[in-house]
């Protein structure tokens, strides 16, 4: 063993991840000393954000402005309490912090970030579209603003400033150091300690060496912990999984690598942290399996338009408004409500070649590699963007046929029964199909075509004309299995407005911070029950920007 190691700085940050990194960029700016610690390695700096597509949530922004799109701090206010139902009373610092995001979304939000140099690219995304009344689930207005350079793009501005600091002393990195105890004095959190772990250059996201070879401890004023969720961890999700959603899905993949699997938040919780809304999850619905995985069960996400056909494993449509976009917890309520964890999209080439794109900065090299000539050939190529056709040629979940008959048989075969039954399939594909011909409607679904076709950016890129489903001309057919991911907790630990964690007995913690995931995204749980999407990057911005701030102030 390398023996055992003893540091001292102002403040201590449990986590390299956005969160983390932005926490201890204010610190360190703030002229105190700060040490970053993380169990993985130096190639994993940034998180689960750098995995992700990049998208944050702005309010009355320029792009907005520029593609037509009216809105406002009210608006977003409305949209956000309407899909946080906030009802507990527990809820009370969830809700200042959602009401102090949204300000700093419609507010400094994006001018902070591009003064970083940050780029957004031009076309705003419709996430989360709901389908309620003014008053309930979603965006009423397109508001999902993609980082041009996605998850790599929204993490290089705070890594360049985190190694800005290391050079300068102010920062020290500590990788492959895994927290075991947060150490408490006189009811003060000081410090840490726990295991140094072998160094370990397995490629970022892959499971690395637990393998222990010392020992630490580091002491300071305070101690923030970014340490992320449990998305990784299926025993641990089920365990929280609400009864409201049904009983949890017997099969699961993962949208996060395995080390996000909520240790830290354990090891928190037993100093005393109150740990508050557990049982608020967000999980997605569209997941398929990667047929090139870096992770176990590693799968990824359909980010869908609103055109594809959505059945439940015994082929029943899904009712209205649960349409590919729309709301993703209302589709999940349902479908573990059908007695079975999985459902189809159906839909044509068409339809994938516009509407499909795949979650993850891996996933979509042109925005990610800031490639204007790939990212136009979306709109140009005759077939889908080449990730989606890799998953088309090799994903286990993806079906093509040129017969409707041949496509439900093979459906039938991937998911191992007979329930879906072909009269029944055809029946309702051409019900709707009936409705295409017609400029009004009744079916719901289609309505919501024509909608999303009156806004620009969906018309230009995300949303396919309409035509029949059983056109040939617009074929081959496609089916694809759809998969629960696992991703990302929205209860956690709870905060005040400076990120200060609560004690089970009301009182903050001294010394002690929570931020990102691990606080809920601010407060334990500043979406209540669902996301708007675009906010679980921005409340990592937010509430590390916060802690910061506050523990640097509070530093003598």
């Amino acid at each position: 063993m390398a023996g055992h190691s003893t540091e001292q700085a102002d403040v201590i940050v449990v986590g390299g991840g956005l969160s983390g990194l932005v926490a201890a960029t204010e610190i360190a700016d703030a002229g105190k000393r700060v040490i970053v610690v993380d169990q993985e390695g130096e190639q994993s700096l940034g998180g689960q954000a750098f995995w992700s597509f990049g998208g944050l949530f702005l309010v009355d922004s320029p792009e907005q402005r520029r593609l037509g799109i009216k809105d406002s701090f009210e608006l977003a206010m409305q949209d956000w309490l309407g899909t946080a139902g906030f009802d507990r009373d527990e809820d009370h610092w969830p809700r200042k912090w959602a009401e102090a995001y949204v300000a700093f979304a419609a507010g400094e939000k994006r001018d902070w970030l591009r003064a970083m140099g940050h780029r957004i690219f031009p076309v705003v995304g419709w996430a989360e579209r709901g389908g309620y009344d003014a008053m309930g689930h979603g965006n009423s207005v397109p508001r999902f603003h993609v980082t041009w350079g996605t998850g790599p793009g929204i993490v290089e501005p705070f890594e360049r400033r985190a190694r800005e600091a290391a050079k300068s002393g102010r920062l020290v990195f500590k990788f492959r150091h895994r927290v075991d105890a947060l150490s408490v004095t006189n009811g003060t959190v000081d410090g840490v300690s726990g295991a140094i772990l072998a160094a370990d250059n397995v490629e970022r996201g892959k499971s690395s060496s637990r393998n222990v070879v010392g020992e630490f401890a580091l002491k300071a004023q305070s101690v923030i912990v970014a340490s992320g969720g449990i998305g990784g961890n299926h025993d641990l999700v089920r365990a929280n999984w609400p009864k409201r959603l049904g009983d949890p899905p017997r099969f699961m993949i993962s949208g996060v690598p395995e080390h996000v699997d909520g240790r830290m938040i354990g090891i928190t919780e037993k100093t005393g942290a109150r740990l508050i809304n557990r049982d608020r999850m967000w999980h997605y619905v569209e997941g398929i399996q990667n047929w090139n995985p870096i992770w176990p069960r590693h799968g990824i996400r359909i980010l869908p338009g609103p055109s594809s056909m959505w059945f439940d494993a015994t082929g029943a449509r899904l009712p209205a408004p649960l349409f590919p976009g729309s709301d993703t917890l209302g589709q999940l309520n349902y479908i573990m409500s059908s007695g079975y964890d999985y459902s189809w999209f159906v839909l044509t080439q068409a339809i994938i070649k516009k509407e499909f794109a795949l979650s993850g900065s891996e996933q979509n090299p042109d925005l990610t590699g800031k490639s204007w000539r790939m990212t136009l050939r979306r709109a140009t190529n005759k077939g889908a963007p080449a990730p989606v056709e890799a998953f088309k040629s090799h994903g286990v979940d993806f079906i093509v046929r040129d017969k409707l008959e041949d496509l439900v048989a093979a459906m039938n075969k991937l998911a191992g029964n007979d329930l879906l039954k072909l009269e029944h399939i055809r029946t309702q594909i051409e019900a709707r199909d009936r409705e295409i011909a017609n400029p009004y409607v009744k079916d719901a679904q289609v309505m919501n075509i024509h909608n999303a076709r009156r806004y620009i950016g969906d018309r230009l890129i995300r949303t396919a004309s309409p035509h029949r489903i059983l056109d040939p001309e617009k074929g081959p057919l496609i089916a694809v299995k759809l998969n629960i991911l696992t991703r990302k907790t929205l209860g956690g630990f709870e905060t005040d407005l400076d990120s200060r964690v609560f004690g089970a007995e009301g009182s903050v913690i001294p010394g002690l911070y929570a931020v990102g995931e691990a606080a809920g995204f601010g407060g334990g749980g500043v979406h209540g029950y669902r996301s708007l999407e675009g906010t679980f990057l921005g409340g990592c911005l937010f509430s590390g920007r916060n802690a910061g701030r506050a523990a640097a102030k509070a530093v003598g």
